[in-house]
């Protein structure tokens, strides 16, 4: 397994929503629409960056309010990191935009 993979998926790691131009939970909400996020793990050299495409039937927004900037999303996507494919899962919270968050490996 890779070094970044196998460390991210040990634990919980610092995350953010990594957004462009400007980090507003308004922004985050559109990619969410999207279907597309991008979660940074902050703990690495220089951030990871990662586009997670969203598995909206593991993730759960019940508890945001995007418009007042408060409660929290649980993020469940899946990407390939360095050849691997994996599965993100974070959990961020709108009024910061920043949580916590890990990689799980999918095998085959």
């Amino acid at each position: 397994m890779n070094e970044l993979v196998q460390r991210l998926s040990q634990g919980e790691h610092p995350v953010e929503a990594s957004l462009r131009p400007e980090k507003t939970a308004t922004a985050f909400k559109e990619s969410i629409d999207r279907g597309y996020v991008h979660i940074k793990f902050t703990n690495t050299k220089g951030g990871t960056d990662l586009g997670v495409q969203l598995d909206t039937e593991a993730s759960n927004f019940n508890e945001a309010d995007f418009l007042n900037q408060k409660g929290q999303v649980h993020i469940v996507g899946n990407l390939t990191l360095n050849y691997e494919k994996v599965r993100c899962i974070a959990d961020i919270d709108l009024a910061t935009l920043e949580g916590k968050g890990h990689l799980e490996p999918i095998e085959g």
